[in-house]
């Protein structure tokens, strides 16, 4: 089957406009509220610098909207849109644009597997694409956007683990994934990696596993530290890359950016913290941070490799993390 549609724009494509989700409901951060507030504002003043992005924040409910503009009020190229929402991660709720957002496609979501069925969730791709003024495509099939990584050449990469997972669309293989990609994103190839991070409630979303970089270059993790829980899960997927190719028959580079090792909970038990969450924004690279310092300053060495045009800004995302994900995982770009 050869897709007509155009694909998915790749990342670095430049944007028209940023989502970014609020942390709107305190029930959910168990305390950490507040820290993840100063998080995410400390993400929306980057991404909205100088030459960079429009920002939209979506706030998740009326109680929120106080604190989300007093914090920006006045400041230039950030849009509170008022909306509705169970959780802030837009990545895997929103909808996944189209060349020059001129259209938004929109996937059935179920909590990720049923394990987190929020009210409003499903509602946040219609009510993102309504305050854009773009047509929503709707498709029959169980899909979130962290799920997937997008070179903009037809090429997506996803891991076993989430996509054909019984908990999200019960029998489908590789075949039948990849039918259905091309019929909605216009993929041309699907490029299947294994396993994603230990204790990842997404059951393994790809992008906090390896991303596209650069067309035909993929980072992923090295371990750092002796006690990387996630070492043969990122040396396995740095080997598969090596060996694939993409739809248009070039070899895959492999760009390995170190871990930021171990991380624990409260409970010290390993929490899936990534680098590969960063984000790509208009002339910035946005990299979440865990507490290690070196870590953090050599993953960003390694993505200056790629990005030397763009400012890299290595931000605090721990208190983020305590929700389940990272800077990625709470935006969505609007393709220009």
């Amino acid at each position: 089957m050869t897709p007509t549609l155009q694909p998915i724009p790749a990342e670095w494509a430049p944007h028209r406009v940023m989502w970014v989700g609020w942390p709107s409901h305190a029930e959910l951060w168990e305390g950490h509220l507040d820290p993840a507030r100063d998080e995410v504002e400390a993400l929306v003043r980057a991404l909205a610098g100088p030459g960079r992005e429009q920002v939209k924040l979506l706030i998740g409910n009326e109680a929120a909207l106080g604190d989300a503009r007093a914090r920006f009020a006045g400041v230039a190229g950030v849009e509170i849109v008022a909306g509705r929402f169970g959780d802030i991660w837009l990545r895997d709720t929103g909808p996944v644009f189209g060349p020059g957002a001129m259209t938004a496609n929109a996937f059935r979501f179920n909590g990720w597997g049923g394990k987190y069925d929020f009210p409003y969730d499903d509602e946040v791709a219609g009510q993102i694409a309504t305050a854009s003024g773009v047509a929503l495509i709707r498709h029959d099939f169980i899909l979130e956007g962290g799920a997937l990584d997008h070179d903009g050449a037809g090429t997506v990469l996803t891991t076993r683990q989430c996509l054909l997972n019984p908990n999200r669309n019960p029998g489908w293989t590789e075949a039948a994934a990849a039918t259905a990609l091309g019929q909605a994103l216009g993929a041309r190839k699907v490029l299947w990696l294994g396993d994603g991070l230990l204790n990842d409630h997404t059951d393994g979303h790809v992008d906090n596993l390896a991303r596209f970089v650069a067309p035909g270059v993929v980072a992923c993790p090295v371990a750092w530290g002796r006690n990387d829980p996630n070492d043969e899960v990122y040396d396995a997927t740095a080997r598969a890359l090596s060996q694939m190719i993409d739809a248009d028959g070039g070899a895959i580079r492999v760009l390995r950016i170190p871990s930021p090792g171990f991380v624990p909970d409260e409970d010290e038990r390993p929490v899936p913290a990534s680098h590969m969450n960063f984000l790509i924004a208009n002339g910035a690279i946005i990299v979440p941070t865990y507490g290690d310092a070196r870590a953090a300053d050599l993953a960003g060495q390694a993505l200056a490799t790629v990005y030397p045009d763009r400012e890299i800004i290595l931000l605090p995302s721990t208190a983020i993390l305590t929700g389940g994900g990272s800077f990625h995982c709470i935006t969505q770009q609007e393709p220009a």
